[in-house]
């Protein structure tokens, strides 16, 4: 029965892990057309625009591996039953 409640837990929380794929997805595209937009107003800045729009990206995208990585872990590794 224990264990059943500790699975249980581990599937809701890598699902709620989940979520936070959310943000980075929303805040990635609102940078890549605010850096179209920087680039048809000045098309000869396109470099560093995208240097600056590629490094924001890079690091936004860090939350999601972050979560996706917990989620692995509740799923597969399970550290919990150990305290059975």
């Amino acid at each position: 029965m224990e264990r059943a409640i500790i699975l249980a837990a581990s599937a809701i929380g890598a699902g709620l892990a989940m979520i936070a794929g959310i943000g980075p997805g929303i805040g990635q595209g609102y940078a890549a057309g605010k850096a179209a937009e920087a680039v048809g107003r000045q098309p000869e800045a396109q470099g560093d625009i995208m240097k600056t729009m590629l490094v924001g990206c890079a690091v936004a995208e860090s939350t999601g591996i972050y979560g996706l990585v917990i989620a692995i872990i509740l799923l597969f590794v399970n550290p919990l039953i150990g305290l059975l």
